[in-house]
């Protein structure tokens, strides 16, 4: 966790140069008309129209690449550093290929609105970090173009989305609360719950002290959740990603995480030590249980695979804790 939060490997797009900026522009609308190419790949059996459709979009995106690269050969050369978005902090990330044979059409038409509303933003984002008056036009233009290629991708829902379909409005607050508080809270949580299982539970086993191992529990619990609310609020503002507030993604994940630990640790406040160990096994069964729940209920996670992941695994590092704390 201190790693992620120390690193130094991603530069703030703050700090990147007009050139830096073009090269980044350049290697995204790449990577875009590829995404585009492979959706249409995925749906041209069966969704042939909406399959033109992201050809379309592909070939508009190669066409803004070439443009920018144009662009920088008049002001920099041939030369066009290598800078993808995975180098610059908060900057989107899109999925890799292998994912999209598991996505819906529905699901395939979200991603493409959300992909287009985040190349708005960073060009947005852009204009504001480039003073060349032609570079700055040129920006603006791609803005807008990208703007025009959302509402394309919003023609899908009228065509392949059933009519009583939430509007965009609500779709946009759903997609906005999930990036802002469910992922991370959800990430926070899934962190204190499993994380914790092994030190409080040694801990207990290897004192049979209550108290004493509250109050571990305690300490691992809250400085997690210190841990994780700054890495998550270092980690992206929220510019690019369009993720929200750092500060309100921060808290979330932050408090979750010291919730999922506290969980199993306060029932060690009960002075009796099997019973409070009954109680906190119990505890720890319906939180992973709930974890599990929450990632099929708002990730789209398949149910048995998140009870494998999560249950699975928080009942091997539960283990873990019991033996070493018998040992």
């Amino acid at each position: 966790m201190f790693r992620t939060l120390f690193s130094s490997s991603k530069r703030p797009f703050s700090s990147l140069n007009e050139q830096e900026i073009l090269a980044l522009a350049i290697s995204s609308e790449e990577d875009d008309s590829r995404i585009y190419r492979s959706y249409a790949d995925h749906l041209r059996a069966q969704y042939p129209q909406s399959a033109k459709i992201f050809d379309d979009m592909a070939e508009v995106e190669h066409a803004h690449r070439n443009v920018l690269i144009d662009m920088h050969k008049r002001r920099f050369g041939d030369v066009i550093p290598l800078i993808r978005r995975e180098h610059v902090r908060g900057f989107y990330e899109r999925k890799p290929d292998w994912l999209i044979n598991t996505l819906s059409l529905d699901h395939i038409r979200e991603q493409a609105e959300e992909m287009e509303q985040q190349a708005i933003r960073f060009y947005d984002e852009a204009i504001r970090h480039v003073t060349d008056a032609e570079t700055r036009k040129l920006l603006g233009d791609l803005a807008e173009a990208e703007r025009g290629h959302k509402d394309i991708a919003g023609m899908l829902s009228d065509k392949h989305l059933p009519e009583d379909a939430r509007s965009e409005e609500d779709e946009t607050s759903k997609r906005q609360f999930l990036l802002t508080y469910v992922q991370p809270g959800l990430a926070g949580l899934m962190d204190g719950s499993v994380s914790t299982l092994a030190p409080i539970f040694a801990a207990a086993f290897a004192t049979q002290d209550t108290w004493q191992t509250f109050l571990i529990g305690l300490s691992a619990s809250v400085g997690a959740g210190i841990s994780m609310g700054f890495t998550e609020a270092a980690h992206d503002d929220g510019k690019l990603s369009g993720r929200g507030s750092p500060i309100k993604r921060g808290l979330a994940s932050g408090i979750m995480t010291a919730v999922g630990g506290l969980g199993h640790a306060l029932p060690y406040l009960i002075p009796h030590f099997w019973t409070a160990t009954a109680i906190a096994a119990v505890v720890v069964f319906i939180e992973l249980w709930a974890i599990a729940f929450i990632q099929n209920r708002f990730m789209e996670t398949p149910f048995l695979r998140a009870v494998f992941q999560v249950v699975l695994g928080g009942s091997l590092v539960l283990a873990a804790g019991i033996i070493i704390g018998h040992g």
